[in-house]
């Protein structure tokens, strides 16, 4: 065993740092007083090149608590603005410093970041610190995002820092090294765009092409490549959201990454009975953000991003917003394109037949009237052998599967490649908010990490039969899901 944390296979190559120094500043992370490493992700450092082994526990808790920096780290803390619930604020890592963006073998390119790491000049009011079940809770969620084949950030390490942190009461501490393709937001280009700074937008739009979309073709103008190939990107990253029953729960611009990639899981849910309207987090009063408006939001965040680039678009202002306008409103068409493929896919349904919208509305219809579990829905349609409940024996319900089964025949495919379909876009297992719970509250009141251990061991693979699985296919009591909210605590 050794402490030298040079020797872990770290590659830092920081080109961030070479863009405006007024999106950004030089910080380091404050230190803590015990660092302890709670978790360390193998298969993503394996992933990242990076090798722990023979490595003190101490030493990689040093590391990412930010006790102690690699070579080759600068680190930063990143400026970026906001639309928050629809209100433009000027925002910034608040308690997020960027050790260094680390290149892999592959040559491909991550951030690392600490999350909870200490104040910087854009905490505000707050004391730049994070609690370790909330550090827990993103590295949870995150790694079954992952699992489900969603782009998403993901967690390489959570540290417990040994410091109290006071919330709602006291809290022990807790750091998340997070590594994202970038952290680049919407609200980064916001940022520069009310700073009238179009030099700056030029070089980031630039930087951003290179680094996220580097195969794109540009000839024509790299702003509308941009502007195109991040709209396209949340289109497929919010039908995937849909998918699988998520709602992010604060898709405010400065969290809507411009690599497509899935960030903050602070009040963040997973859906259980089907509901269009569902809403989990606790400041989101009018729905803005309920499952079924993440399209829509999407669609204004987008619209808020084309802001943005409008003196990049054309020469002419007027032609620009002609041209903007234009890659804006084909977002409802794709989406709904996109979203109906998609469905297709969880009933494996193939070819093109002019029923198959009111067909799968009517289903829909059905989950909601009948409170049905979105999830296990759609399991029960894959093989009714894996899930029972009463609910799928009533005459309504057999209406409506009789229809999907005539739908079927029509496939035109064999039944191997319509199982295999339905097998990759339906999850058997996610994280059901109260097993999400029950794991974190026997790791704070307990210090008891077994729930979370199983949990996590479940959530990782969620298209695989495992043992006990069907003890994780089981939905919440109605009390539960009636009163459960999320908090902005990560």
């Amino acid at each position: 065993m050794h402490n030298n944390i040079n020797n872990i296979g770290l590659n830092f190559n920081n080109s961030y740092k070479n863009l405006s120094k007024i999106l950004m500043t030089n910080i380091n992370p404050t230190p803590v007083h015990e660092p302890e490493l709670i978790i360390l992700n193998q298969e993503l450092a394996k992933n990242l090149d990076l090798d722990f082994n023979g490595i003190k526990k101490s030493t990689i808790a040093s590391l990412f608590s930010g006790n102690k920096l690699p070579k080759g780290a600068k680190s930063i803390a990143q400026a970026y603005a906001g639309h928050q619930f629809g209100h433009f604020t000027m925002l910034g890592d608040g308690r997020a410093i960027l050790i260094g963006e680390h290149i892999t073998s592959n040559n491909k390119r991550f951030d690392i970041q600490l999350k909870g790491s200490g104040k910087t000049p854009y905490s505000r009011n707050g004391d730049g610190r994070a609690t370790l079940v909330s550090m827990l809770r993103e590295y949870l969620i995150s790694e079954a995002m992952y699992g489900l084949n969603i782009p998403t950030t993901r967690s390489l390490s959570v540290v417990s820092t040994g410091e109290k942190v006071l919330r709602e009461k006291s809290f022990i501490g807790g750091i998340l090294a997070r590594i994202a393709s970038s952290h680049i937001r919407v609200g980064t280009f916001q940022y520069l765009a009310m700073r009238g700074d179009l030099k700056n937008i030029k070089e980031l739009i630039n930087y951003t092409l290179n680094r996220h979309y580097p195969k794109k073709n540009i000839h024509i103008n790299s702003a509308v490549t941009l502007l195109k190939s991040v709209r396209d990107k949340q289109i497929a990253l919010i039908i995937d959201w849909m998918r699988v029953g998520f709602i992010h729960g604060v898709m405010n611009t400065d969290n809507m990454t411009i690599s497509g990639e899935t960030i903050d899981y602070g009040p963040c849910a997973f859906m259980d009975s089907y509901n269009p309207q569902t809403v989990f987090s606790s400041i989101d009063h009018n729905g803005r953000y309920s499952f079924m408006n993440q399209s829509i939001i999407a669609h204004w965040n987008i619209s808020r991003f084309a802001e943005t680039l409008i003196p990049f678009l054309d020469k002419s202002e007027k032609k620009s917003i002609e041209i903007g306008k234009k890659i804006i409103d084909e977002f409802p068409k794709l989406f709904k394109l996109q979203w109906l493929n998609m469905m297709k896919k969880k009933l494996g349904f193939f070819n093109e037949q002019k029923k198959d919208y009111d067909l799968i509305q009517e289903l829909l219809n059905w989950m909601k009237d009948n409170k049905a579990d979105y999830t296990n829905t759609f399991i029960y349609l894959m093989d009714n052998k894996k899930i029972k409940d009463k609910i799928y024996f009533t005459e309504t319900f057999n209406k409506i599967n009789k229809k999907i089964n005539q739908r079927i025949l029509m496939n035109n495919v064999s039944q191997n490649i319509r199982e295999g379909t339905m097998t990759k876009n339906n999850p058997l297992v996610i994280p059901r908010n109260y097993k999400v719970e029950e794991a974190l509250n026997s790791i704070n009141n307990d210090n008891n990490y077994k729930l979370f251990n199983d949990l996590l061991d479940i959530v990782k693979e969620p298209y695989l039969i495992k043992k006990n699985i069907r003890n994780f296919q089981k939905i919440p009591n109605k009390l539960f899901e009636k009163n459960y909210q999320t908090f902005c605590g990560t």
